[in-house]
């Protein structure tokens, strides 16, 4: 069974179309990509996957059943996680604050007036480990506000696996990095991807990323899906070249 199926989405802010018949499937273990041009609808498609805005018309369909009038609290409770454009973290805490913080709410524990010492001590080795996972260990007690805009980036992508997604939405991760910070994030996704067999979904511009890390690419311009594919077909399309591509090289 497929992880995740959107079924010929679309979305419209009056007379504006977003998204326009978009489908998606999403295999389990999957490592995924979708890229377009400024204004193309990725975010919007995001969206309406993490329940932040309602479909106009289609259905999503999460490990069989259907979400689409899902709140996102409950897609999270189901297993969709996802991160934003804007880093969403808490900058004046460290980085174990924001990570316990996360932990804390998978648990179940962050509206409990007490904690016994063994939920302590499991939320405790919980945060050790993503800290660990995510190269973040040596950060630990650093302000997160103090932080690069990589790290802070890595320690939001961490508060996300702490909710224990089986589908990860990535929203640009690599968005105003130079090179080293994106290649440290890109290798953090990989190792997500591989080590926790994580099902994963990017939106990226950075085309040295999503061809290094996609296994399939699915393509929006102007709200529509204009290709689907390999890296290898998706970068030998001229189409993609045309709308995409060929733009961001110019």
């Amino acid at each position: 069974m497929s992880l995740l199926r959107v079924e010929n989405v679309s979305k419209h802010f009056g007379n504006l179309i977003a998204v326009d018949n978009v489908s998606m499937t999403v295999e389990p273990g999957e490592l995924r990509a979708v890229i377009g041009p400024n204004g193309a609808g990725k975010t919007t498609f995001f969206n309406m996957i993490s329940g932040f805005l309602t479909q106009t018309k289609g259905r999503i369909i999460f490990d069989g059943e259907d979400i689409s009038g899902v709140m996102p609290a409950r897609r999270v409770w189901k297993g969709i996680a996802r991160t934003f454009q804007i880093t969403e973290v808490f900058p004046e805490l460290t980085v174990r604050e924001n990570l316990r913080i996360a932990v804390e709410v998978t648990a179940g524990y962050r509206l409990s007036p007490w904690l016994s010492s063994d939920a302590d001590g499991e939320i405790r080795a919980r945060v050790i480990e993503l800290l660990d996972m995510g190269g973040l260990a040596d950060k630990a007690d650093r302000l997160v506000g103090e932080m690069s805009h990589g790290d802070q980036r890595a320690t939001e992508i961490m508060m996300a696996l702490a909710l224990k997604p089986r589908l990860l939405l990535l929203d640009e991760p690599t968005a105003g990095m130079g090179d080293q910070e994106t290649y440290d994030i890109t290798q953090l996704i990989r190792k997500l991807h591989r080590d926790q067999k994580l099902t994963i979904v990017l939106i990226e511009h950075d085309m040295r990323v999503v061809f290094h890390l996609a296994d399939r690419i699915m393509v929006l311009a102007e709200g529509k899906m204009l290709a689907e594919g390999t890296p290898k077909e998706i970068a030998a399309s001229e189409a993609v070249q045309a709308a995409y591509l060929g733009k961001a090289a110019a």
